[in-house]
């Protein structure tokens, strides 16, 4: 397998975010509210790129804000590449996916891999 090297862009991606609640015209107590917080520093530390939500929190997000995670992401880069990498190994190191892709005489990486990018952009346009 190759090394994979991706280059999130945490301030830019904050900037981002900021720069779509804003089109939506949703004030950060009303995002606080949808996303259950008891306070909004969590909201604070992805504007100032401090940190990034969680998967759950950017699938919650794109929703909200009738967008794509890639469209929110700031990644160096091609994003199809990457985006499709992330969600293969989160799905994998979550142990959600115990078919029989993982036997390598059944399907190959590459094949799993475009499999998971095309569930993931078939999801991403549903939101």
């Amino acid at each position: 397998m190759e090394p994979m090297y991706l280059s999130i862009q945490p301030k830019k991606t904050g900037e981002r975010i900021r720069k779509l609640l804003l089109e939506k015209g949703y004030t950060i107590r009303e995002i606080q509210g949808a996303f259950g917080f008891e306070n909004p520093q969590a909201i604070y530390k992805w504007l100032s790129g401090k940190s990034l939500p969680s998967i759950d929190n950017f699938i919650i997000l794109s929703r909200l804000l009738h967008t794509s995670i890639e469209d929110i992401l700031v990644i160096d880069g091609d994003i199809s590449y990457y985006i499709g990498n992330v969600i293969f190994y989160v799905i994998k190191a979550s142990g959600r996916m115990r078919t029989a892709a993982y036997n390598e005489d059944v399907a190959s990486d590459r094949h799993r891999r475009k499999n998971v990018l095309r569930t993931f952009f078939v999801l991403s346009v549903e939101f």
